[in-house]
C-alpha cells in the first residue's frame, strides 16, 4: 500500500488520504461553500502525481473510489470518474509552489460576494485574517475550466495563500488539506464580518503601530508574509481599500450618522398631526413628495388666513 507524507514526518496511507479528501468535501458542502456539483480540491501525492476530485458530483457525496489521479499536465492516469475540469488551475499552483501540497477551490458565498463585486478584501482590520490569510488579492475573471485560469494567479501565487477569483469564487492552498480548508473557512468568515460591519456603517481599522506588532508576532510564529522581508522589516503596508471608501461614503445615508468616535442612529423626524391627516386623505398613487407639497400648500393657506 502506498504511503504519503501529510504533515512533516507523519505518513498516511493513500486510502486514508482519500478518506480525508472525502471528509473535506463533506465539510465544504455542509458549510454551504459549494452548491450542486461546484468546487474541487486536490492533494500532491508525489512530484508528478496529483489526487483530485472528479467532475459532476456533489462534494458532500464523495467516496474514496470516486477520486482521480492526474499527472502534472492534467492527463488522468487513474480513476473511474473524469477528473475536475479545473485541475489546470491546481497544477499551475503546484508547479509554482513546491511547498504546497493541497489546493481547495470553492464558492464560499460571503467571499464570493466580494469577488463578484470586484472588491478586494481590505487589510488592517481583523487580527486572525492578517495572521492566517495576509493580503487576499483578486485575480481577473476567466471562464471556469479555461487554460488561462491558472495564469491569472501568476502575479499572486508566490506571495499569497488565498486568492479571490473575479466573478467566480476563491482558491486556498497550503502544506496540507486541513490547513487549506481552514483558510477557506477563515476567508468566508472574514468577508461575512466585513459585510455585517458595513451594515453598522463603520469599520474601525488597526493603526500602523498595531499592524507592525501583529506582523512581527506572525513572523515570530514562523509564518511568512509578503509584507515582511527576510530580515524582519515591514514594507508595502497599505490599509486603504475600495471597500472602506464605500463604507465611509455611505455613513448617514443608511439610517446612521457620524457621532464621536463612531456612528449612531440618525434622529428621525416624527410626522405632525397635519401630515398624518393629509397622508390619510390623499390618493394611493401620491408619493411622499406630493404629500409634502400638499402639506406646505395647506400650511401656507392657514398662515395667510391667520394674518
Amino acid at each position: 500500500m502506498a504511503y504519503q507524507k501529510l504533515n512533516g514526518s507523519d505518513r498516511i496511507s493513500e486510502w486514508k488520504l482519500k478518506d480525508l479528501m472525502c471528509d473535506i468535501g463533506r465539510r465544504i458542502w455542509l458549510k454551504g461553500f459549494c452548491a450542486g456539483n461546484e468546487g474541487n480540491h486536490s492533494y500532491r501525492l508525489s512530484e508528478d502525481r496529483i489526487l483530485c476530485t472528479p467532475t459532476g458530483i456533489s462534494k458532500g457525496q464523495l467516496k474514496p473510489d470516486d477520486l482521480c489521479v492526474v499527472d502534472l499536465e492534467g492527463k488522468q492516469v487513474s480513476g473511474k470518474r473524469a477528473r475536475t475540469s479545473e485541475i489546470l488551475m491546481h497544477l499551475f499552483i503546484y508547479k509554482n509552489r513546491p511547498d504546497v501540497r493541497a489546493v481547495i477551490h470553492s464558492h464560499p458565498p460571503h467571499a464570493t460576494a466580494f469577488a463578484v463585486s470586484g472588491l478586494e478584501l481590505p487589510t488592517c482590520i481583523h487580527p486572525e485574517a492578517e495572521v492566517f490569510l495576509g493580503r487576499v488579492p483578486m485575480a481577473k475573471y476567466v471562464t471556469p475550466g479555461d487554460t488561462r485560469l491558472g495564469e491569472t494567479l501568476a502575479p499572486f501565487v508566490k506571495d499569497a495563500n488565498t486568492v479571490l477569483l473575479g466573478n467566480h469564487g476563491a482558491v486556498c492552498f497550503d502544506k496540507d488539506l486541513e490547513s487549506a480548508y481552514y483558510k477557506l473557512e477563515i476567508v468566508d468568515a472574514y468577508a461575512r464580518i466585513l459585510l455585517l460591519a458595513k451594515q453598522l456603517g463603520y469599520v474601525q481599522t488597526l493603526s500602523p503601530v498595531e499592524m507592525n506588532e501583529l506582523l512581527a508576532l506572525k513572523s515570530k510564529f514562523g509564518m511568512t508574509d509578503a509584507r515582511v522581508t527576510p530580515d524582519g522589516k515591514i514594507h508595502g503596508l497599505t490599509c486603504g481599500s475600495d471597500f472602506l471608501a464605500r463604507v465611509g461614503g455611505e455613513v448617514a445615508t443608511k439610517g446612521r450618522m457620524c457621532v464621536g468616535g463612531g456612528t449612531g442612529p440618525v434622529e428621525s423626524k416624527q410626522p405632525s398631526a397635519m401630515e398624518k391627516a393629509v397622508e390619510a386623505l390623499t390618493p394611493e398613487n401620491y408619493g411622499e413628495q406630493d404629500i409634502e407639497q400638499l402639506v406646505q400648500v395647506i400650511t401656507d393657506q392657514i398662515m395667510a388666513t391667520a394674518q
